[in-house]
């Protein structure tokens, strides 16, 4: 999937993960309703992602970029609650957040720099 888009490339190997983690979780632990919040959200990271990429203006791609941030701080906190209520293993978690946290940084700086340029 490699193409030279850090952030489209890194967002649909978070899902691919987000996806995996939503598997065990309702398949080994048990656990159906955070774990649906979970796949949801992290998998639509992603997805605001590639809409972005194809907005039809520098407008639409700021709104839908700002959607894809709010959704990788959605899945933080799923991530968190969690691992805070024993379905997710502290490894487990420290990595699925690393990653969640990459992403914030990436799609963050993107964000103000749109911000910047554009005030």
């Amino acid at each position: 999937m490699k193409d030279g888009n850090v952030v489209r490339d890194k967002s649909y190997a978070f899902a691919v993960r987000v996806v995996k983690a939503y598997r065990y979780l309702a398949e080994e632990r048990r656990e159906y309703v955070l774990s649906k919040q979970l796949l949801r959200a992290g998998t639509s990271i992603g997805a605001n992602v590639e809409e972005a990429i194809g907005g039809q203006s520098s407008k639409d791609f700021f709104e839908k970029l700002s959607v894809a941030y709010k959704e990788a701080r959605e899945t933080h906190y799923w991530i968190r609650l969690l691992t805070d209520t024993e379905y997710l293993t502290a490894s487990q978690a420290n990595s699925l957040l690393a990653d969640a946290d990459e992403l914030l940084k990436i799609i963050g700086r993107i964000l103000k720099t749109l911000r910047e340029k554009n005030s």
